[in-house]
């Protein structure tokens, strides 16, 4: 436990927590990094907050414009900084002094799952493995501190150009490792006839002065400054940019090429995207893995004191019903999900190996309240006291710590505070298992027939016992948490919600859509259907919920100008902010930007008609091209045939979102 001389005393209390924190959470199968806490004051937090999490980054407006909001959020509106924690090895975590102790147990017992997750998912370790993130950041903030200074750079120009890179932050490949330009594969071949001529132009030793005459100078300069034609669209916007782009030079009107400063910068920056994307792209994952764990921690194992138990339902229902898209909330009960369908997988597998259950007559033969009572953890696994641990000694040898055990009966272990350290993780499990908890009592006998028959299909033994008392004696309780355990490891937030948002989760939970009227001109509910909420759900997670826009050509109609699309799935983008960031884009290519994408355009007599019926109208999706040549913007119908390739399938319904790049 860290911290500043002022904050010692708030310090002192937390060291016991702390640890026995990360006791219990290696007790529930949790592997976490080692962590760091700090504790800090109000508006050292706040300051955290602004940087991201950091001590020291680069100077920047937005930093300011951050903490102000943070500030005003916690003046005006009751909002409450409860914890920071940054991905590291260690971890580091940060907690505000005056946060009461329930806030700050509750807070240290999310942070050991955070760190668990930081550790296992692939996600983390193809963006950050073996980075030192605090020192990565300190290192670019002093680089760009010292260009700042630099007599020969324009404070003022160093302060554009981060906010044009900053613009695209988001235009990275968040699913490759993060690698420099230089080892990026993007391919080396020209136009086989720009190639040609450019070669026999070469061969005829012409001077410059006779091919200005004869050529087109813009159709040279491309020849010249033309980058790689791309065999694929490039994801990474940043790098192509830090490969192919230059600097505009307004006094000369032309392209030049960029200075040190402008590619460090450009390439430092794009590295921090790189380092965040991880977080960005496991959100829902990550906050509702240590939702889960937390609630665990804190509620069923009684972390919290009897004195502090109502202080952290306070806390966590702050967390978990916070408005808009919720990702604590979404997670946790996607996590919660998962161990019910795994745990009863496990169950029902068993019972359809007892001699006369089959998928057929599975409901019609089960008796699931008496099923219930058998699952039901031994009563010496589910309370534990001072004067009912010896009862432990009667238990199953892999649910109980044989050496916490006896030295909790000589009176060594507090088994009234913590009794969870004279449980096995077997143990543990027994006492947690999901299908036994209240409000799950009626997920075993809600699974359907499609599903008892596909678990039913590759059973060979179909009656190894004689008895459902026998068949459930063989359960493993641990299924679902080892389940969890493995998709932590391997997904992200996109192939997360695309394996486990089920139509049976989607009913269960009461999730809807909503839409923006083109009648009412208003947002309202528009469908409890299951496709349509996942649709939309991944709608919010794919790309960081941004549009998604790669590079096409680099030297779009032989000019050497730069041709972007927009992956238009359904979403129009919003033409203002797309402009806006086409102006961003044109500082670090230095020549004209083009912008290919899809909108909807509604007739202007379609619409009346449909607002009288109280229906949507029904749009005619159209091509566009968006062009920025450095002083104004036009735009242009384009052909089907041209957008196709940036046109996604399936997604039918329409939304505005709220931003395009920051």
């Amino acid at each position: 436990m860290s911290h500043r001389p002022h904050t010692r005393k708030a310090a002192e209390p937390l060291h016991e927590p702390a640890a026995e924190a990360r006791n219990l959470a290696h007790k529930l199968g949790l592997d976490p990094y080692d962590v760091n806490y700090w504790v800090v004051d109000y508006d050292e937090m706040n300051e955290l907050i602004a940087y991201n999490g950091f001590q020291e980054r680069y100077p920047h407006w937005r930093w300011g414009m951050q903490y102000d909001r943070q500030q005003k959020q916690g003046q005006y509106t009751g909002g409450k900084a409860f914890e920071i924690v940054i991905n590291d090895d260690p971890s580091h975590a940060f907690l505000q002094e005056s946060n009461s102790l329930a806030d700050q147990k509750a807070v240290i017992t999310h942070v050991e799952a955070h760190s668990d997750f930081f550790a296992k998912n692939k996600w983390y370790g193809m963006f950050a493995d073996d980075l030192d993130a605090a020192a990565m950041l300190a290192r670019h903030a002093d680089r760009i501190r010292g260009y700042m200074a630099d007599p020969d750079i324009d404070r003022e120009a160093v302060e554009q150009w981060i906010d044009s890179v900053l613009c695209l932050e988001d235009n990275i490949d968040q699913h490759e490792p993060f690698k420099r330009q230089y080892e990026r594969a993007i391919g080396d071949d020209v136009d086989d006839a720009d190639a040609d001529l450019a070669e026999r132009l070469d061969e005829m030793d012409l001077s410059d002065e006779v091919k200005r005459q004869v050529f087109d100078e813009e159709w040279l300069d491309a020849q010249e400054e033309a980058p790689a034609d791309l065999d694929d669209p490039e994801k990474d916007v940043l790098a192509f940019l830090r490969e192919h782009g230059k600097a505009f030079d307004a006094e000369t009107g032309k392209a030049v090429e960029m200075e040190e400063w402008q590619t460090e910068i450009l390439e430092m920056l794009r590295a921090e995207s790189y380092y965040f994307a991880a977080q960005k792209v496991t959100k829902v994952m990550n906050e509702g893995w240590a939702a889960y764990w937390e609630s665990m921690m804190m509620g069923e194992e009684a972390f919290a004191g009897d004195d502090e138990f109502v202080q952290y339902a306070d806390h966590q229902a702050r967390v978990l019903n916070s408005p808009g898209l919720n990702p604590y909330k979404l997670g946790k009960e996607l996590w919660e999900y998962v161990e019910n369908t795994e745990n009863r997988r496990e169950v029902v597998r068993k019972l359809l190996r007892v001699d006369g259950i089959t998928w057929r007559n599975f409901h019609d033969t089960v008796d699931f309240d008496r099923v219930q009572d058998l699952l039901a953890a031994d009563p010496a696994l589910d309370s534990i006291t001072a004067e009912t641990v010896g009862d432990l000694e009667s238990v199953d040898s892999k649910k109980v710590d044989t050496e916490a055990l006896e030295a909790a009966k000589q009176g060594d272990i507090d088994v009234d505070r913590y009794p969870w350290k004279v449980l096995t993780y077997e143990g543990l499990a027994e006492r947690h298992f999901s299908l036994c908890k209240p409000q799950n009592r009626g997920f075993l006998r809600s699974i359907s027939q499609t599903k008892l028959e596909q678990y039913a299909r590759y059973l060979m033994d179909d009656a190894r016992y004689d008895s459902v008392e026998a068949a459930l004696a063989d359960v493993d309780y641990a299924a679902g948490w080892d389940r969890m355990r493995e998709i932590r490891e391997s997904h992200n937030d996109v192939t997360f919600l695309d394996s486990f948002l089920t139509p049976e989760f989607v009913t269960d939970n009461r999730y809807f859509t909503y839409e923006f009227s083109q009648t009412t001109g208003d947002y309202r509910v528009a469908s409890t259907d299951y496709e349509d909420v996942k649709k939309k759900l991944m709608l919010q997670f794919t790309n960081f919920g941004k549009p998604t826009v790669a590079v096409y050509d680099g030297n779009y109609n032989n000019r050497n100008e730069l041709l972007l699309g927009h992956h238009y799935n359904g979403v129009m983008l919003d033409i203002q902010q797309a402009k806006g960031t086409l102006e961003r884009v044109f500082d670090l290519w230095g020549r004209p930007v083009n912008l290919k994408t899809i909108v909807k355009e509604v007739d202007d007599r379609d619409a009346e008609i449909a607002r009288r019926r109280d229906r949507e109208p029904d749009p005619e999706e159209v091509g566009k091209l968006l062009r920025y040549d450095g002083d104004e913007f036009t735009m242009e119908d384009l052909a089907w045939s041209e957008v196709e390739e940036i046109a996604a399938t399936e997604v039918d319904y329409d939304t505005k979102p709220d931003e395009w790049l920051a």
